[in-house]
């Protein structure tokens, strides 16, 4: 539940998510989910090493019938786009991504097609396998406004996954929409109208701030990480119905907004503290 209401979060205050977790813990169920929810179109991208940048973005063919160019949008083209094991494919393909998770939208042969509102990028990696992977360069992770990760559940709810499965006969999960894109949309400018006091504001500056100062830190977390915090925070702050944003708030977001943007030195990786 807690990693449902930070992706629902990330989703809110209109960012990306890198979920980082083992295999088989419903991380495609999820993205999937939250496309059903929120009523928007769903198109998942398996990465692998020969995926093509025209594959994810789409291309410009021929029509025979009409001797003209006919374009056929590729899966980028989508509310909720799940970019699954992204670290798979090489960096120009993973590049591809980068154009519409900052711009929301894309180039094809020239012509700059906005992308379907709301969007988001939904992307996965395994942490434990990294045979013939390409690691994402920092530039593409800093796109990402959160990195999660589900975990293994509690032997009950394990337990419990089994049983609903049992009753359910079927392996496929339909959801009801619970809002409508336009709802999601008002959503986010609902978030944007949270207050957000200079305080709190100092507060989220000097948390990017240390990671930037720090001994063993060659590469800290950019502004971009500090802007983060303040979107997710002022998400936190509206799911429990208020107006205005907490310290607790930055805390509860902060590990999600700047792991991913730390990187250490080699020394700090050999240490055990």
């Amino acid at each position: 539940r807690d990693f449902l209401r930070r992706l629902l979060a990330v989703a809110i205050a209109g960012g990306h998510v890198l979920i980082e977790d083992n295999p088989g813990l419903a991380k495609t169920l999820a993205a999937r989910s939250l496309a059903q929810v929120i009523g928007g179109s769903f198109k998942r991208i398996q990465f692998t090493p020969d995926l093509l940048p025209a594959d994810i973005t789409g291309a410009y063919v021929l029509d025979r019938a009409s001797t003209e160019l006919k374009l056929i949008q590729g899966p980028i083209f989508a509310n909720v786009v799940l970019a699954d094991e992204i670290n798979r494919a090489p960096p120009k393909t993973q590049s591809a991504l980068l154009e519409a998770m900052e711009e929301r939208q894309a180039t094809l042969e020239g012509v700059t097609l906005l992308l379907p509102q709301p969007f988001m990028v939904i992307a996965t990696q395994n942490p434990i396998e990294y045979e013939g992977t390409f690691p994402l360069p920092e530039a593409q992770l800093d796109r990402f406004m959160a990195r999660l990760s589900i975990g293994y559940p509690e032997e009950a709810d394990e337990v419990e996954l089994l049983m609903r499965r049992a009753l359910r006969r079927s392996d496929s999960i339909e959801l009801d929409p619970l809002c409508t894109l336009d709802g999601l949309l008002s959503l986010r400018q609902a978030a944007e109208a949270v207050h957000v006091e200079r305080d709190l504001a100092r507060y989220a500056v000097a948390l990017a701030r240390s990671t930037r100062e720090a001994a063993r830190v060659a590469v800290g977390a950019s502004p971009r990480a500090s802007l983060a915090m303040l979107k997710l925070a002022r998400s936190f702050a509206l799911m429990d119905g208020r107006d205005f944003i907490v310290p607790d708030d930055i805390k509860g977001c902060a590990f999600d907004v700047l792991i991913h943007r730390v990187l250490l030195k080699p020394d700090a990786w050999a240490s055990d503290t």
